[in-house]
Order: C-alpha cells, then sequence, then structure tokens
C-alpha cells in the first residue's frame, strides 16, 4: 500500500489470529446423588484455555477443582452442560474414543504417583505404550528418551523404592509425555513432595511450558499455582476469579 500524501510505501497490518482452543467448559454442572440427596460439584463453569497455556485451578478441599479435572480427563461426564476439546464435542464420542484421548492427547499427573513398585522406571514409563500396542522395542527406546528429558536417564533400572519423591514424581511426569500428549494434566503433584522436589517438579513443569505444552495445574496451595501464568479461583462449585498471574 503507497501513502500518496507522502509517496512512502505502507504495509498493511495482517490481523491477529485467533487462539486456538485447547480446552472449553461451557455451562458446566456435575451434580452427584445419593438415595433423595443430590449434590452439586460443578454449578454451571464457563472455562476456556487455549493451546499453550500454563493455567493453575486452586481451591480448598470439596471446591470442585478435582471434579474439574476429572471431567477435563474424560475420567467423568457432565450432569449438563458441554466439554469441548480441541473443538470437539466429548458428549458426543463414545468409550473407544475417550480411552484413546486418555492415552493419546492427555497425560495424567498425580499427587501419588501411581507407580508400580515392582517395576524399574523405565517399565513404569512404557506402561501407556502397552496398552495403546506399541512394540516392545519401541516402548524402551521411548521410555528412555522420557526419562533423559527429565533428568533421569541414569535411573533406568531403578524401582520407585529406590528413588526419592522427587525423582519418583519426575518417573510420573516421564510416564505422561511418553505418548507426546498436547495436555498435561497434574493433580497435587506436589502435594507428596518436600520443598527442594517441589521447586524440581515446577520447574520441570516451566521448561514443558515453554516446549508448547497446554498445562492444567490443580493445587490448594498459592506458592505452586503462582508457578503457572493464569489462575482460575474455585470456590463451592464455581468459578470466583480468572486472572493473569502477575507474579
Amino acid at each position: 500500500m503507497v501513502d500518496t500524501t507522502s509517496g512512502t510505501r505502507r504495509r498493511s497490518s495482517a490481523p491477529t489470529p485467533e487462539p486456538r482452543k485447547a480446552i472449553e467448559l461451557i455451562g458446566a454442572r456435575k451434580a452427584y446423588r445419593s438415595g433423595t440427596i443430590e449434590f452439586e460439584a460443578l454449578r454451571g463453569i464457563e472455562l476456556s484455555i487455549n493451546v499453550g497455556e500454563y493455567v493453575a485451578v486452586m481451591g480448598p478441599s470439596g471446591s470442585g477443582k478435582s471434579t474439574i479435572m476429572n471431567i477435563l480427563g474424560c475420567l467423568d461426564t457432565l450432569t449438563e452442560g458441554q466439554y469441548r476439546l480441541g473443538g470437539d464435542d466429548v458428549d458426543d464420542m463414545d468409550e473407544i474414543d475417550l480411552a484413546a484421548i486418555r492415552n493419546e492427547q492427555i497425560g495424567f499427573v498425580f499427587q501419588g504417583f501411581n507407580l508400580m513398585p515392582s517395576l524399574s522406571a523405565w517399565r513404569n514409563v512404557e506402561v501407556p505404550m502397552m496398552y495403546a500396542r506399541v512394540p516392545k522395542e519401541e516402548r524402551k527406546q521411548r521410555a528412555q528418551r522420557a526419562l533423559e528429558r527429565v533428568g533421569l536417564g541414569s535411573r533406568l533400572e531403578n524401582r520407585p523404592g529406590e528413588l526419592s519423591g522427587g525423582q519418583q514424581q519426575r518417573v510420573a511426569v516421564a510416564r505422561a509425555l511418553v505418548g507426546e500428549p498436547t495436555i498435561i494434566l497434574a493433580d497435587e503433584p506436589t502435594g507428596n513432595l518436600d520443598s527442594v522436589s517441589t521447586m524440581d517438579v515446577l520447574t520441570l513443569f516451566d521448561e514443558l511450558h515453554a516446549a508448547g505444552r497446554t498445562i492444567v495445574l490443580i493445587t490448594h496451595e498459592l506458592e505452586v499455582a503462582q508457578r503457572a501464568r493464569r489462575i482460575v479461583w474455585v470456590r463451592d462449585g464455581e468459578i470466583m476469579r480468572d486472572e493473569v498471574n502477575a507474579a
């Protein structure tokens, strides 16, 4: 484009592309029933997370944050509302589709590590690939690479009992990463760790976010939540605040 008043050439600025949505909860309601008593764990939540975001969902026990984790991880279903994953409506998926999502698109990290005590580190990491029917030799190679990514390349043969709490959680993170998921869901991942191991694991999440992973971190600890770039505050099944973390 030419500016006729000055004779100089100006470039038209291209419109900024809309960010892609990784996760959308729309009017999300979850109710549990015991006999004649109904408990609302989620009360019409609206939540949108873009691809590549690092979001902490924070709240006290009973606030609904673990229910959000189960819904996002396709471990539970909504009573009302919609859950869209990468633009696709999860309600339209059958159990085979949901199992594929849990195995391929989402990596889970739990507070309790969930490692098999009798298996070595690399064999714990290969478990998701066994369900995906990845050939045995490829499983070992990918498990080794995943453990190297989390700084445990020299601990391939160690069993969980031979590792510190922080190292066990790193094995759990490697297991979550081995399928190259686009989303990491971490439920109180530092709850069983000392302060040093907590910092190690949170630094690892920082690195995964920098590499482009979408991370949703469930926690009740403010110091942990403040490592995320955005904090969603939940109480009594509702979102009370949703703010960019300036820390």
